[in-house]
């Protein structure tokens, strides 16, 4: 699609983003917006694909590549070049309920598997596809459209992270009377809670809530299903519901002096900061600073990423994050990684750039892995002791073999572990008798989304484990899907 030289002829282009220097200073969006102009030029280098493959999610050797949720790509592209904007977000909402949040925090597998990607820098689809929404929004185009009738079926969706809208919102299409029950004090899950405001900000939630509330959804905070109010009491009320609750289990580091003071877990922090942050300006203290203090990030991921850049707006003393992994190479192995493959390479995302601004190098060592933790007289954590490991597989299992001689010790005054989860909680899940797999999500096949409980199913990192936004918009949608065909007979729901 897009203009048939356009590959040839234009080089890619990204979401641009603010000078370092200026954005380490606040909380607001660290990227810049681009012209029209530009926008449009980066649609016309899509091909005209024989298959295009772009749009297409799947896993391959356990990583996704493609669109989960089956975006309409090279048909948005090409309308972005013709300059028909209200088209292109017409076909960008056709499968996707919030390309807002995919367009700023998906890692965009999409253009893993761009067929241009092949040989030359793929289409910067994740850029235009949040050009797109936003000036959708700018535009006015962006409306509630309630349901023209209701069924007077009720459903209750607990969760409101993306699995939990997505679900929702297409619920409501179908004229259930949808009611989402959130355990925070702000609807959004992770999107809120989860990624720091220079990243997504709230407002970008919120306004997307605000159409949903507009369209007829109910939502209420500051409730935890299982506690304020019990399983019993959610089945006499509804008539079905969906579960939509996080991968919210901490993987705990299993080292020695994990429990001193100062080590926490990435989440924790980055909650913490972000309600302090919405609810009073960082003004009433009630977050883990890293203000003058040598700080740790454990993990090389996007959890980790967002921890270096919120220590760094604190104004921390020095900065370093452990990857267990070797660096990655800068262009993809063929051999190893061949296309459609997401491309395992080296990046370097924003918070990376943020550590690199204020100390003057990436602050990333690899290879590294955490021995011990020791802490002072107070029980306070003073010290992170590492050894640098080789990777090899011996019978198709990892084994990290320690290299003598690395032994490193750094000083800290504060842990941040960004390591993952191991699953959803479970007391709920208990008090419901909903069905487990041996890794402790809801057992709820793919494609299906019931659980053994009837008239109640699953979606998103509760049934998957923890995963990518765009996995979570996709689930969501299609236990929409089998909740309708449930409460209806039928579905009506794409």
């Amino acid at each position: 699609m897009g203009k048939q030289t356009g590959f040839m002829e234009y080089e890619r282009q990204a979401q641009k983003e603010r000078n370092t220097a200026e954005r380490i200073q606040d909380w607001s969006d660290y990227t810049a917006p681009m012209s029209e102009q530009d926008i449009q030029t980066q649609g016309a280098r899509c091909m005209d694909c024989g298959v295009p493959t772009c749009h297409t999610g799947m896993e391959i050797n356990g990583v996704t590549t493609g669109c989960p949720v089956y975006h309409l790509i090279p048909e948005w592209n090409q309308l972005v070049y013709e300059g028909k904007w209200k088209e292109a977000l017409d076909r960008e909402h056709e499968m996707n309920n919030f390309p807002e949040f995919t367009g700023i925090a998906c890692p965009a597998p999409c253009e893993g598997a761009c067929v241009l990607g092949i040989n030359e820098p793929p289409v910067a689809i994740r850029t235009i596809e949040r050009s797109i929404i936003e000036k959708g929004f700018e535009e006015g185009w962006v409306v509630p459209n309630p349901p023209e009738k209701r069924t007077g079926k009720k459903v209750a969706v607990v969760g409101s992270g993306p699995a939990g809208l997505a679900a929702a919102a297409q619920l409501n299409k179908a004229g259930h009377s949808v009611t989402i029950f959130e355990r925070d004090d702000r609807v959004g899950g992770l999107l809120t809670y989860g990624i720091p405001e220079m990243k997504l900000s709230y407002d970008v939630v919120e306004r997307r809530v605000a159409i949903l509330e507009q369209e007829g959804i109910t939502f209420i905070t500051n409730t935890e299903v299982g506690k304020d109010i019990t399983a019993s009491e959610l089945e006499a009320e509804f008539d079905a519901t969906i579960l939509c609750g996080g991968s919210t289990v901490h993987r705990d580091i299993q080292v020695e002096g994990s429990q001193l003071k100062g080590v926490h877990h990435a989440m924790d922090f980055l909650h913490a900061n972000t309600k302090s942050l919405l609810d009073s300006d960082l003004a009433d203290g009630n977050y883990i600073s890293a203000e003058d203090k040598n700080v740790i990030v454990i993990g090389g991921g996007d959890t980790g990423t967002d921890c270096l850049a919120t220590a760094v707006r604190h104004n921390c003393k020095s900065l370093t994050q452990f990857d267990i992994y070797d660096k990655k190479p800068s262009e993809r192995d063929l051999d190893s990684n061949p296309w459609p493959q997401y491309p395992v390479i080296h990046r370097v995302e924003y918070g990376h750039k943020d550590a690199a601004g204020k100390f003057g190098k990436d602050p990333r060592a690899y290879a590294v892995m955490t021995k011990k933790f020791v802490g002072d007289e107070n029980g306070h954590i003073q010290e992170v002791h590492t050894v640098n490991v080789k990777l090899r597989y011996e019978k198709g299992k990892k084994i990290r073999e320690e290299i003598p001689g690395t032994e490193k010790i750094w000083p800290a005054d504060l842990v941040l572990v960004a390591i993952g989860f191991t699953g959803p909680e479970q007391d709920l899940l208990d008090q419901m008798e909903i069905e487990r797999t041996d890794k402790s999500t809801i057992n709820a096949g793919y494609g299906d989304y019931k659980t053994n409980v009837d008239g109640v199913f699953a979606a998103g990192d509760m049934r998957r484990g923890q995963s990518l936004i765009v996995w979570a918009i996709n689930e969501g949608r299609e236990a929409a899907r089998v909740c309708d065909r449930y409460l209806m007979g039928e579905t009506v729901l794409p």
